[in-house]
């Protein structure tokens, strides 16, 4: 399976949740509302949920495999991560 194109949707700087993130697999299938989580000790992604009617929320999409989960986790961050370094660039570039 390969990811085809993520998009960063929107960028939070208050609380928990830092990001809302698109993508795109194999140029074929978007999946939406994936959230870039600061956790106690590191980022992670959480996946698109609906809460459930015992007010549970359950992942809507998710990854079978762990290898599967950290492939995602992994490509997402990196994007999330590329996104932030560049918006800090360019704010510091036209600070000067």
């Amino acid at each position: 399976m390969e990811i085809t194109d993520i998009k960063i949707r929107k960028i939070i700087t208050e609380g928990r949740l830092k990001a809302v993130v698109s993508v795109t697999l194999e140029n074929q299938l978007a999946v939406h509302d994936i959230k870039v989580v600061k956790g106690d000790d590191r980022l992670f992604v959480a996946m698109p949920s609906r809460k459930d009617e015992g007010g549970v929320f359950r992942d809507i999409v998710h990854p079978i495999s762990p290898s599967a989960r950290r492939f995602f986790e992994d490509e997402i961050l990196e994007a999330y991560e590329r996104h932030i370094a560049l918006a800090e660039a360019e704010e510091t570039s036209s600070a000067s």
